[in-house]
């Protein structure tokens, strides 16, 4: 159906870790989307100009449903935080490609996500479970022990947690919670900061894997024309002819291999 705006309403929201909002929305995106994909959200404030690019957490496709889970960052997402119930508001979606989940086919996963890199790996493992005939590991990657959305992840894979302050899990991040306990897997499905990615994309060279990593970016419009997001690639892009993507449109998400981070 393509991305299109729209009126949506919240549904219910909370605060679920210190600075983390749960939103969930009703809105008829909720049909078409897919893991990986994203919405942009619109303040109010119009002195803030830009709508917020949040990532998909979860999708109810049969309430027509979309849950973002988002930290406060600055005035939009401060604003956000404080709807409540039946606030209606206003979106762009769905935006994005989202991740290759035949890739997974007859595989062990890695499902990794890094802090505000998490959320995004709660409808994926979702749906990879629904596929079947994949084995699922996931990490996740806190600050400290204001854990969030691990007891949803815990349903549809095995679980691993590791925190920078090592008061939950392993100690450092989640390169070091996967030497710690062994791990191994054939493909990753990583989200999380530009320095976790980058160690993913080396992991997964050094080892002969694939990887398909969504990047975290500043975006403005969201829908390609401002060139506001581009990130190097080794190969050229065929419009513009150079080695360029758009992270808003060709992205988020990306194979490591064809990016340069």
């Amino acid at each position: 159906m393509g991305k299109r705006k729209e009126k949506a309403v919240v549904w219910r929201q909370t605060c679920i870790a210190p600075g983390i909002y749960d939103m969930w929305i009703d809105t008829g995106l909720a049909e078409e989307a897919k893991p990986g994909q994203f919405i942009s959200v619109y303040p109010e404030n119009k002195s803030t100009l830009l709508p917020r690019p949040i990532s998909i957490c979860e999708v109810d496709k049969e309430n027509k449903r979309l849950r973002i889970v988002y930290r406060t960052a600055g005035k939009g997402t401060a604003e956000f935080s404080g709807y409540h119930a039946g606030k209606e508001i206003e979106i762009l979606g769905t935006l994005g490609n989202g991740f290759p989940l035949e890739k997974a086919q007859g595989k062990t996963c890695f499902l990794m996500g890094g802090g505000i890199g998490i959320p995004p790996m709660l409808q994926l493992a979702r749906e990879l479970k629904a596929m079947g005939g994949c084995q699922v590991n996931i990490i996740v990657g806190y600050r400290d022990a204001n854990l969030f959305l691990d007891k949803d992840l815990q349903q549809y894979g095995s679980i691993y947690i590791a925190t920078e302050d090592g008061s939950v899990g392993s100690k450092g991040n989640v390169m070091n919670a996967i030497e710690e306990k062994g791990l191994k897997a054939d493909v990753i499905f990583a989200c999380g900061p530009m320095p976790m990615l980058r160690a993913v994309k080396q992991y997964a060279e050094a080892n002969r894997m694939e990887a398909y990593i969504s990047l975290e970016e500043r975006m403005a419009c969201g829908v390609g024309a401002c060139l506001g997001c581009v990130c190097k690639t080794t190969h050229k892009d065929p419009h513009s002819h150079v080695n360029n993507a758009r992270i808003c449109t060709d992205g988020p998400v990306f194979d490591a291999r064809e990016v340069e981070i």
